[in-house]
């Protein structure tokens, strides 16, 4: 079967559009792995990437993102999240939820997880080490009347409508300038197919490393590398790197690259002490930036401290 990339060297856009709708099926007849939804702002959204994460904020922190993907392409993917998590009194535990809802043609993929995480100290300065375990249930629903999808593929005539139990696990080693983190989304592999078993396609692990530093340039300006790598049998490995500045620890701006496949800009805004907000903009580099207007990214973050409490930006 032709890749997408010489789909997009030889095909029409129509076409184009049509194979896009259908990527993540055509992937599963051929037994290939299928990548979970992707994010620009991962550096804000670590608990749906790492469930160790949970009750890191040290106060109750709510987030949600969307993410509409290569607009102008019908049936490109769409993402949102939802997630809350706090520490308990001791600060050891955390205890979180995501929720995220991730759209891709005729596709419709929910992912809810709880989430908790145990915290000890390594020393006696700052460094710490989190673990953290997830579990929950996928449920995968498709719609063909949404598209054209007809024989001569039978794997286009019925409907999918299947949960699936869900169990990962994280580490998350950190201080108040540096952290990393290394994490499985789920150990759990689950077969999608028909009742003929005409076509049956199986998720794999992924295995996800996550990591970031601070360095203070001035009083009033901070520079902040991550980078976030996906690791899935089947697929290539995907790299995102990037580079953020915090200036008087109220504004954000900077630049991401995800390797071989788009380039970034973000900007942040700490609009009170308690309300974030974020925005991330794609820009394909692929043969895809032809037939497309970009990504979009926005994050919300809001945050219950108390009158006393102050939380640095700098901690992630």
């Amino acid at each position: 079967m032709k890749t997408i990339k010489e789909i997009l060297k030889k095909s029409s856009l129509l076409k184009i559009i049509g194979c896009l709708s259908i990527a993540f099926f055509v992937e599963i007849e051929n037994g290939f792995a299928q990548q979970e939804p992707q994010y620009t702002q991962y550096m804000y959204n670590t608990m749906v990437v790492n469930p160790a994460y949970a009750g890191q904020r040290n106060v109750l922190s709510i987030s949600g993102l969307y993410r509409s993907q290569w607009i102008g392409i019908s049936g490109a993917p769409e993402t949102q999240t939802f997630g809350i998590h706090s520490p308990l009194r001791n600060e050891k535990i955390g205890l979180g939820l995501t929720v995220v809802n991730d759209k891709l043609g005729p596709a419709n993929q929910l992912y809810v997880n709880g989430n908790f995480s145990y915290t000890i100290d390594l020393n006696e300065n700052d460094l710490k080490l989190s673990f953290g375990v997830k579990a929950g249930f996928d449920y995968l629903k498709t719609d063909w009347s949404k598209g054209k999808f007809k024989n001569p593929d039978q794997v286009y005539e019925e409907n999918i409508n299947q949960y699936s139990p869900s169990v990962g696990a994280g580490l998350y080693l950190h201080s108040e300038k540096w952290y990393v983190g290394l994490s499985v989304p789920s150990f759990l592999t689950t077969k999608h197919f028909r009742e003929n078993e005409y076509a049956v396609g199986k998720e794999r692990l992924h295995y996800y490393l996550i990591g970031g530093y601070v360095f203070d340039l001035s009083n009033n300006l901070k520079f902040k590398p991550s980078t976030f790598l996906k690791a899935v049998s089947g697929s290539p490995l995907t790299v995102d790197l990037s580079a953020n500045f915090l200036i008087y620890d109220q504004f954000t701006v900077g630049a991401a690259y995800r390797w071989d496949d788009s380039v970034s800009g973000l900007v942040g805004f700490q609009m009170s002490k308690d309300f974030f907000i974020g925005y991330a903009y794609d820009y394909s580099t692929t043969e895809l930036r032809h037939y497309n207007d970009g990504s979009h990214e926005v994050m919300l973050r809001y945050e219950f401290r108390k009158q006393s409490s102050y939380l640095s930006p700098r901690f992630f």
